[in-house]
């Protein structure tokens, strides 16, 4: 047996794989966002590491530069200096040095020659005098030297302002491990300091250090494996852009341990997204049992229904819980078979009255000629000079018109109709149809609401007899009503809609009861006891054979509305 046979198995399936495919793109869409996320963050945590790193060594030579001028300018040391004795000028310096916690603080007499030194830090003379060489020929006095365990960063202030001072103070703080190790601290990433091409301290150990190898400074961004774990840095330069020997600060972050957490997320994802998988497996078998059940249960009734022919059988009943579409299939259903059976009914009343109809054809014809004779015999006595035999003759010739009329209705109503269309004026039509109904006795008055000029293609006399047809039943409305309400009772009313023409008969008579409006077109119904319920049966057939469409509304005690719509020309040769 073909599995994707059943439907229940192709939904399910499609259901299934759909699902799948859809967790399936979640996920790694979702993998891809955290990660790209997840770097994106590492990159801005570098950035602004390295920016405090700028920051933090900016922030301390700046102060530092402030501490070297204000002991430049104290009048202690410039006297000691003045005296060009180092003894004297030695002890000084080593207390201002104490202060400040210079790494290198050195003062120079006139003619260059040392006259004391203090910090931790003692280049020899050569390297001292070079310092001092590159400090003068700085353009803000400050200078950059590297030494074996990282790199000084100095400034020169003279004691005294003239184009000859008497002594020169210079003062460094040192670049080295311990420096790294502090802006670790801050920044929370590695710190490595380098000249040119050579590390010169470095917050990591040994090994790490060296696997950092030479970095292009021109380039911002870089990335080593050190050890174990894949690093991510930047390189920032430190100090001003035209300082001498300027080194650079290499800031490093471990992509490895930032993204220590995403393993762990991804497994978690994908048991997440098979338990998902699961559920809606097992919700989609669900789904498609909601959708084929009833599908089978109206199929069984269908087969059911076509062995034994039998139309009336209901639907089968739908649980809560079933689909809509198929709730909706199994109602149409159920709606189809009513409308099949309710045909067949119909289908048998039309041959019915097919068969009456051509029954009353017969006896219309055979009834008309004995109304003929009788009406011609009447005539002796109408004349006659008793008044009870005239009485009588007047009622005998009343009753042979009553039924001959009711013989042309049946007559009408059996044969097909033949138009003929001619161009006329709609409001002389209406106005002739309510003219001959006012006229008769009894009549009502009807007014005539309609356009001065009304062109239209029809057939005259058949559309004037539809409305005196209409307008009598309205009179016979209104007179029935007990109460004779204000204004006029009847109206005749035309109007222009969509390029063709209304027409409205309005009474304000008894009406018609809501259970026998349904009723009002079928052949032979009638509520008046002389009527042959075949006047609104004449008038549907041949307004649509116009090619228009007639319809009725009514109140009870309110009144009734016949309104036919009528083409502007209707469909058909027009005689010359």
């Amino acid at each position: 047996m073909n599995p994707f046979s059943s439907l229940t198995n192709r939904i399910f399936l499609a259901s299934a794989l759909l699902v799948v495919a859809a967790i399936g793109v979640a996920i790694y869409r979702l993998n891809v966002s955290v990660t790209a996320q997840a770097e994106a963050d590492l990159g801005a945590g570098l950035a602004e590491a390295a920016a405090l790193v700028d920051e933090l060594s900016r922030a301390e030579f700046a102060d530092f530069v402030v501490k070297g001028r204000l002991i430049a300018d104290l009048p202690v040391l410039k006297a000691t200096a003045s005296t060009d004795h180092p003894p004297t000028v030695q002890p000084v310096a080593e207390g201002y040095q104490a202060q400040v916690g210079a790494d290198l603080f050195v003062v120079a007499g006139r003619t260059g020659r040392v006259l004391a030194r203090a910090g931790r830090v003692q280049p020899d003379p050569v390297a001292l005098g070079q310092i001092f060489e590159a400090c003068r020929t700085s353009a803000n006095g400050t200078a950059f030297w590297p030494y074996a365990d990282g790199v000084l960063h100095v400034a020169a202030f003279p004691l005294e302002a003239g184009p000859a001072p008497f002594g020169t103070l210079l003062m460094g703080l040192v670049l080295d491990r311990q420096a790294a190790l502090r802006f670790r601290t801050i920044t929370r990433s590695e710190v490595a300091f380098a000249v040119g091409e050579r590390l010169v301290a470095s917050s990591l150990d040994g090994p790490r250090t060296a696997a950092i190898g030479p970095v292009d400074h021109a380039s911002s961004e870089f990335s080593r494996t050190l050890g174990s774990d894949e690093y991510v840095g930047r390189v920032q330069p430190i100090g001003e852009p035209d300082s001498t020997g300027q080194p650079v600060a290499l800031v490093l972050r471990s992509r490895t341990e930032h993204l220590t957490f995403l393993p762990p997320l991804r497994w978690q994802i994908v048991i997440t997204g098979l338990a998902a998988v699961l559920v809606a497996t097992i919700v989609g078998y669900l789904v498609a049992r909601t959708v084929t059940r009833p599908l089978r249960a109206l199929t069984a009734a269908m087969r059911e229904m076509a062995a034994t022919g039998d139309l009336g059988r209901p639907a089968p009943p739908l649980g809560r819980w079933d689909d809509e579409d198929a709730r909706l299939l199994s109602t149409t259903f159920g709606q189809l078979t009513g409308a099949l059976a309710r045909f067949q009914r119909e289908a048998a009343e039309r041959e019915r009255l097919s068969s009456l109809g051509r029954l009353s054809t017969v006896i219309a014809h055979e009834i008309r000629n004995p109304l003929m004779i009788i009406k011609g015999n009447l005539r002796p006595l109408e004349r006659h000079a008793s008044p009870d035999v005239t009485a009588v003759a007047a009622s005998i010739d009343e009753e042979v018109t009553r039924l001959n009329r009711v013989v042309t209705d049946v007559l009408d109503f059996a044969k097909p109709i033949r138009f003929e269309l001619a161009a006329v004026d709609l409001s002389t039509i209406c106005a002739d149809a309510a003219r001959a109904v006012s006229a008769a006795p009894g009549g009502v008055p009807v007014t005539v609401e309609a356009d001065a000029a009304a062109p239209v293609v029809t057939d005259a006399e058949r559309l004037r007899s539809v409305l005196v047809n209409l307008l009598t039943n309205a009179q016979y409305s209104v007179r029935t009503l007990a109460r004779r309400p204000d204004g006029p009772l009847i109206r005749l009313r035309t109007s222009r809609v969509n390029g063709g023409w209304r027409i409205e008969a309005i009474d304000r008579g008894a009406g018609i009861a809501p259970e026998d409006l349904p009723r009002v077109f079928e052949p032979f119904f009638t509520t008046r006891r002389t009527g042959s319920g075949l006047g609104l049966a004449i008038a549907r057939n041949v307004v649509e054979g116009l090619g228009g469409s007639i319809s009725v509304s009514s109140r009870p005690n309110e009144g009734t509305v016949v309104c036919i719509d009528l083409p502007a020309e209707t469909p058909g040769p027009v005689p010359a």
